[in-house]
C-alpha cells in the first residue's frame, strides 16, 4: 500500500477542526471531573447517611455503567424528557460526570492520607471547618493526588473518540468523514494516531511539571 502525502495535506484542514474539538472536550471534561469529583468526595464525608447514601449510590451507578451507554442516554433519551443540548455539550458533560466518579476516589484517598495531627492542630487553633478544609486539608490532599489526576486526563483523552457515536466531529470523527468521502483510510487514521500519542506525551509532561511545582 502506497502512502499518499497529498491525502495528508487534504485531510489537515479537517484534522485541525477535529483537534480543536478534541482539546475542548478534554479540557472542559477534565475541569468538570476534577470539580465534581471533589464535591462527591466532600459529600461522602458528611455526617449523615441521608447525604452519603444517595451520593454513593449515584457515583457507583455512573462508575459501573459504560461511558458509551451514558452518552447515548444523555443524547437520545433526555430530549424525550425535554432536555436538549448540543452533541459537544452532552459529550463534555458525560465525560466529566463519568470520570468524576473516579477522581472522587482519588481525592478521597488524598484526604485520608493527610496526617491526623493536621486535623488536631486545626481544632486546637479553633479554625472554622470551612477554613480548615480550604487552608489546611485540601492543599495537602490535592498535592498528593496530582499524579493520579494526570493519569485520568490521559484516560479521558483516549475516550474522546467515543463522542463520535453522538455525531461530535472530533479527530476520529473528522478522519472517518474524510475516509468516507475520499476512500483513503490509512493516512487520516495514522495522522490522528500520531496526534493522540503527542498529546498524551505533552499532557504527561505538563502533569509532571505541575507535580514538581507542587512538591517544591
Amino acid at each position: 500500500m502506497k502512502w499518499d502525502w497529498s491525502a495528508v495535506g487534504d485531510f489537515m484542514p479537517q484534522f485541525w477542526d477535529g483537534l480543536l474539538v478534541t482539546l475542548q472536550a478534554l479540557a472542559l471534561g477534565s475541569v468538570i471531573s476534577f470539580v465534581l469529583g471533589l464535591v462527591w468526595a466532600l459529600l461522602m464525608r458528611a455526617p449523615t447517611r441521608w447525604v452519603t447514601w444517595p451520593v454513593g449510590a449515584v457515583t457507583e451507578f455512573v462508575r459501573n455503567t459504560p461511558l458509551l451507554v451514558q452518552l447515548f442516554f444523555l443524547f437520545y433519551v433526555l430530549p424525550e424528557w425535554g432536555f436538549t443540548f448540543s452533541a459537544l455539550t452532552t459529550g463534555v458533560f458525560a465525560i466529566g460526570l463519568h470520570y468524576s466518579t473516579y477522581t472522587m476516589q482519588v481525592y478521597r484517598a488524598g484526604i485520608e492520607a493527610v496526617p491526623a495531627g493536621q486535623w488536631e492542630a486545626a481544632t486546637a487553633l479553633n479554625l472554622p471547618v470551612a477554613r480548615t478544609w480550604r487552608v489546611v486539608i485540601l492543599p495537602q490532599a490535592i498535592r498528593r493526588v496530582v499524579p493520579a489526576l494526570g493519569n485520568y486526563v490521559i484516560a479521558m483523552l483516549k475516550d474522546t473518540p467515543l463522542l463520535m457515536a453522538i455525531t461530535v466531529l472530533d479527530m476520529l470523527g473528522q478522519a472517518r468523514l474524510f475516509s468516507q468521502e475520499h476512500f483513503q483510510f490509512t493516512e487520516p487514521l495514522t495522522v490522528i494516531g500520531v496526534a493522540f500519542i503527542l498529546i498524551s506525551y505533552l499532557a504527561s509532561l505538563l502533569m509532571r511539571a505541575l507535580e514538581r511545582r507542587l512538591v517544591h
